[in-house]
């Protein structure tokens, strides 16, 4: 009798299918257990395919999670540690940082020492210059414009660096900027040594990728496994891996994920379907969940001749859902959202518009602006079917879609797959390829403020510079971007975030519909794991009865 079996027989059929989409990995990791004795960790991701390994993960934050913060360190890394408090910053390969106070443009690293990458060699000073330069110097043969394309522009705020000795560097920016520790906890190391041995060539170092975090790489099937094992030399010994093995399977189907739980294939799944939630427990599975930094929205196209261009367009849309309908379809897994941020987050401020479910206002502001149940608004939003923070993006739009109708905005969605979606935010759009789209809903992180709000507002920060899709272009934003960047004093620099979000909320620049729970479902066999409020997680305690 296969694991299966016992399943009612929708589960069995989705059961078939994980066996299918996991290609016979997980008979080839009972085999390795076997063999080695060792513990396992079986994690269903919502992406499509593999995060890339090279040193800047793609596949945006399930990438980071999970092919950056495990393979990689950066010179900032983040305090995991906590469920009950939002994640700080914390030593990563540098043990300390700080901006000269002669010129508040350049910042001085002491780096870690006694640091090996997983090849064995060291980490120092000049494997720090060389993965900069790998980022920002077009004729340098380390140069990887794939890489570069995942740091989302925030190499473009370099200006220079240089070697200060063999454990400390200095970075330099065109301006003074406060939020640069932010970056370099998201910008990843890997090791010179190694591009040289395998012949110079990025795409021989994805298949044996060597850095300096907790795991190393163990073997790579594309689209169907990245498995790696933990490095018992790891700097931080606190943080040595407590399972033996790790590997990775996407899954971007949520039925077959639950199904891949439930028939043994997996240990642990990225974002349940929440009318699974109950058949889960019932099986004796966990399922966790907590607040971060997430919003779940449409970002909207603001170019002339998208209905967005109006105001009152964007104000009726905001209107016309119902967000608490929307969380309780959920099943508890999302908040609703009046904003980029909570209301009583230091970031919120005092808006004028008050985000709210009022189809009747919403109708008005339409009618105002010429549109109606006979002469609607006709808009195409380029969703994805899965994939990091998405949520349950096809039940969730397709709500959105009913919920608005009635109103006069009659909406189409173009569905692609997540590394599709990603490429479209990156080419803006004004793009030939986005002509016709006019908002993308891609999930977002505001786990600082250049994230959070300056490449998304900021007017410099369009296409290929930034994550500015829509084009917004108010003097407005960019005014408030260079204060924050300029505001050292983190109480202040709160405020003028606050004062951006404000007029973020207030222009109505985007449909804000619901903040993500993060939730994660898990065996009764996973011990140890500290739900983070934060996008990435730390995998190391995480043991296997």
């Amino acid at each position: 009798m296969t694991a299966s079996s016992n399943l009612p027989a929708t589960t069995r059929r989705a059961a078939i299918m994980a066996s299918a989409a996991l290609g016979g990995a997980n008979i080839h990791i009972r085999e390795s257990q076997a063999q080695r004795s060792e513990t396992v960790l079986r994690v269903g991701m919502t992406a499509s395919d593999i995060p890339s390994v090279t040193g800047q993960p793609d596949q945006g934050s399930e990438g980071w999670r999970f092919t950056g913060v495990t393979l990689y360190d950066g010179l900032v890394n983040w305090d995991l540690s906590r469920a009950d408090r939002p994640s700080t910053l914390a030593p990563g390969l540098a043990t300390h940082w700080q901006v000269d106070a002669a010129d508040r443009r350049r910042w001085v690293f002491t780096l870690r020492p006694g640091v090996k990458f997983h090849d064995g060699s060291d980490w120092n000073a000049d494997a720090a210059i060389w993965n900069l330069v790998k980022l920002t110097d077009q004729n340098a043969p380390q140069y990887d414009r794939r890489q570069v394309a995942q740091t989302y522009g925030r190499m473009g705020y370099i200006a220079g660096f240089e070697k200060l000795g063999e454990f400390s560097i200095s970075i330099s920016t065109h301006e003074p900027d406060a939020l640069l520790p932010y970056y370099f906890g998201r910008i990843f190391f890997s090791s010179p040594t190694q591009w040289e041995k395998v012949g110079r060539s990025w795409e021989a170092f994805a298949r044996a990728p060597s850095g300096t975090g907790p795991w190393k790489f163990a073997s790579i099937v594309p689209r169907q496994r990245l498995e790696m094992v933990k490095n018992t030399e790891y700097w931080d010994q606190a943080r040595v891996p407590k399972t033996d093995r790790l590997v990775l399977l996407p899954i971007p189907d949520a039925n077959t994920r639950v199904a891949a739980l439930l028939s043994g294939q997996v240990d642990w799944i990225e974002a349940p379907p929440p009318d699974a939630v109950p058949r889960l427990r019932q099986q004796n599975m966990q399922i966790v969940t907590n607040s971060y930094q997430h919003t779940w929205p449409w970002v909207l196209n603001l170019n002339t001749g998208s209905p967005f261009a109006d105001i009152r367009v964007r104000k009726a849309l905001n209107l016309g859902i119902d967000r608490a309908a929307i969380s309780n379809m959920l099943g508890g897994f999302g908040a609703p959202a009046v904003g980029q941020v909570p209301p009583g987050h230091p970031w919120f401020g005092n808006p004028s518009f008050r985000i709210r479910h009022d189809p009747a206002e919403a109708r008005r502001l339409l009618a105002e602006a010429g549109f109606g149940p006979n002469n609607p608004v006709r808009a195409k939003i380029i969703i994805s079917a899965s994939g990091s923070g998405q949520m349950q993006p096809m039940m969730m739009n397709e709500a959105i879609q009913e919920m608005v109708r009635p109103l006069g905005i009659e909406i189409s969605f173009e569905v692609v797959d997540w590394a599709a979606m990603v490429q479209s935010r990156l080419k803006g759009s004004r793009d030939a390829s986005q002509r016709g789209l006019h908002g993308l809903n891609y999930s977002w992180v505001w786990v600082d403020p250049d994230f959070g709000f300056i490449t998304a507002l900021d007017s410099r920060k369009t296409a290929p510079r930034g994550n500015n899709w829509g084009y917004v272009e108010q003097p407005e934003f960019d005014a408030f971007s260079d204060r924050i960047r300029a505001e050292f004093d983190p109480a202040k620099q709160d405020q003028v975030v606050a004062e951006m979000h404000t007029r973020m909320v207030d222009e109505c620049v985007w449909l804000w519909v619901v903040h993500d729970m993060n939730a994660r479902a898990m065996t009764a066999r996973v011990k140890g794991f500290v739900q983070a409020q934060n996008w990435i997680q730390d995998l190391t305690p995480v043991r296997m009865e």
